[in-house]
């Protein structure tokens, strides 16, 4: 009977302590225990930026952030949160499937439940990777890239971890599996690439807040800003006073210890930028980190000076800021430095090689192109020049036709994705000298996968080609005519070349658009497009085809026997 009354004891008070609960800091204080580097029960002690991300009531919620700062275990005990004490499902993306959910599922989830108890207790099944069950409740673990594993998930929270790797165009997908839900909540986190992708075009939509605290030594509300807050003592990373690197108060410009962060953070709170945004945007940098030093930072700094690859993992991952690195996208000046002083024609039938190609969006963009001293004794590319014709925009793939034979164009190369139907159709009326392209993984350099001639498609790695296509702006290997549109131009300049490692620790490259470009004075954004870069992209891959068809130096018109 003292068992029974024992038992009886603890349920009540279990039943009370879960009444009580009414946060998701309150939840984590309560049930989440961690690892190293700070082991034992939940506390935000070390990471008190984080508590207002935990218990925000905002529908969509926007961390921009350094690496290592705390987001991602916020993101699990909001989803543990809303499982448990709220009984909702939760969708928790991730940039893949492979290997990113699965490591996610193994590390992350897994190892929660092995130091909590009580989340242990609480999933009834773990075994699948990508669905978890815990009573009614449900946590889907899906990765971005298949549009499939995205849809028909009711949920009433979403979350969006490392945004900027995922495939942009799915993320608005995600967000719709709340859309049946009374009471719905998003959160998306991400470290930033480059001004107005991924995080930041999201970032730049919310109220855009900074975590402030109080100086100890002048008691005046400051924050930690990069370069300000930072004082380097060094001359490079082998000086031995880099030891002395330090923060100081921006106001005061006294020292603030590392040691006393745990302190002076206490207090902290988050100021909005603007108190008019329908979403709450909380970035931080390295440079608030308990466990990362201000040595540590001006270290990455110094290599960021040597690498461009280095200089982009530094302001996005320290600084928790977007960044282009120099040469990284084409300016005004390249644009301009290209520009003749002839115009569009809108016939051209001379007797040389003519490409075109086709990028396709609400409209249809198209770059028509000549090549000049073309030859096969060296790379085709390196050795001609291209000569825009025509840049221009049509309403439907019928007028596509005309744009082929008023040019006598020998190939053309078209985007296979989203009329798929239509642009096929478009290569079965000029049959051989037009290709439906796919940017793929797995190709090397400016290698074309030819497929079936029936299929009519062809595979090519987008970055290599871009690097080749828009480089000719740099090289000044493509003539501009005098009456090149404006639109064409910021099409030009909107692709980015972001530098990466792979899992390798290798750099590689890879291209983004910044899908928004904040206007502040009108304090709204504006999307940016780049289908004319990619009209200029396909016209160079189908150089290459075109070549394929010269004999004896002799070109091969696909209109001679008209």
């Amino acid at each position: 009977m003292h068992d029974l009354k024992q038992l009886l004891y603890e349920r009540i008070y279990m039943g009370l302590k879960r009444q009580a609960i009414t946060s998701c800091s309150q939840w984590a204080e309560h049930y989440r225990v961690m690892g190293p580097p700070f082991a034992g029960p939940w506390t935000f002690k070390y990471h008190p930026w984080v508590k207002a991300i935990h218990d925000s009531d905002a529908e969509m919620i926007i961390g921009q952030k350094g690496a290592q700062l705390g987001y991602t275990e916020t993101c699990l005990n909001r989803t543990f949160y809303e499982i448990d004490i709220k009984g909702g499902s939760v969708l928790y993306v991730l940039p893949a499937t492979t290997p990113d959910a699965g490591n996610f599922s193994a590390a992350r989830f897994d190892g929660a439940l092995e130091l909590s108890p009580h989340l242990e207790k609480l999933f009834s099944d773990v075994k699948n990777i990508g669905h978890k069950r815990a009573g009614s409740a449900n946590l889907y673990i899906r990765g971005s890239r298949s549009r499939s594993q995205l849809k028909s998930i009711p949920v009433s929270l979403t979350i969006l971890d490392e945004v900027d790797e995922m495939v942009q165009e799915n993320i608005t997908l995600a967000l719709e599996r709340m859309a049946g839900q009374m009471h719905r909540q998003a959160l998306l986190v991400s470290t930033p690439t480059v001004p107005g992708f991924g995080i930041n075009a999201y970032y730049l939509e919310s109220d855009q807040r900074t975590f402030f605290f109080r100086c100890p030594s002048c008691n005046r509300m400051i924050s930690l800003e990069y370069p300000d807050s930072l004082i380097i003592t060094a001359d490079d990373a082998h000086d031995t006073r880099i030891n002395n690197t330090h923060i100081i108060c921006i106001r005061c410009k006294n020292i603030l210890p590392h040691e006393g962060k745990t302190e002076y953070f206490t207090g902290g709170e988050w100021v909005p930028e603007f108190t008019n945004r329908n979403s709450e945007g909380y970035c931080v940098s390295q440079l608030y980190s308990c466990l990362r030093t201000p040595k540590d930072f001006v270290l990455e700094y110094f290599k960021s000076l040597l690498d461009p690859t280095e200089e982009q993992n530094f302001w996005n991952n320290k600084v928790g800021q977007p960044h282009v690195v120099q040469g990284a996208r084409i300016t005004d000046i390249d644009i301009e430095s290209c520009i003749k002083t002839y115009t569009q024609v809108e016939k051209y039938q001379v007797a040389s090689i003519t490409t075109m190609g086709v990028d396709i969006g609400t409209k249809i963009h198209v770059e028509i192109d000549e090549w000049l001293k073309a030859n096969n004794d060296i790379d085709v590319h390196m050795a001609s020049q291209c000569r825009v014709l025509k840049m221009c925009i049509v309403d439907n793939f019928e007028e596509l036709d005309a744009l082929m034979k008023n040019f006598l164009v020998n190939y053309c190369v078209i985007d296979a994705n989203p009329e798929r139907r239509k642009a096929l159709e478009f290569a079965q009326r000029f049959w051989g000298i037009v290709k439906l392209c796919f940017y793929a993984r797995g190709i090397k350099g400016k290698q074309i996968n030819i497929h079936a001639d029936d299929e009519h498609t062809l595979s090519v790695d987008r970055t290599s080609w871009l690097d080749l296509s828009l480089g000719r702006f740099k090289r000044q290997t493509i003539l501009l005519p005098a009456d090149t549109t404006y639109e064409y131009k910021q099409h030009i300049k909107a692709p980015i070349r972001i530098y990466q490692k792979d899992g390798d620790g290798n750099p590689i490259g890879k291209y983004v658009t910044g899908k928004t470009q904040h206007d502040s004075k009108a304090d709204k954004s504006i999307r940016t497009q780049d289908h004319y870069a990619h009209a200029r992209n396909y016209s160079e891959i189908a150089l290459t085809l075109s070549v394929s068809k010269i004999e004896n130096r002799d070109i091969i018109s696909p209109w001679s026997q008209e």
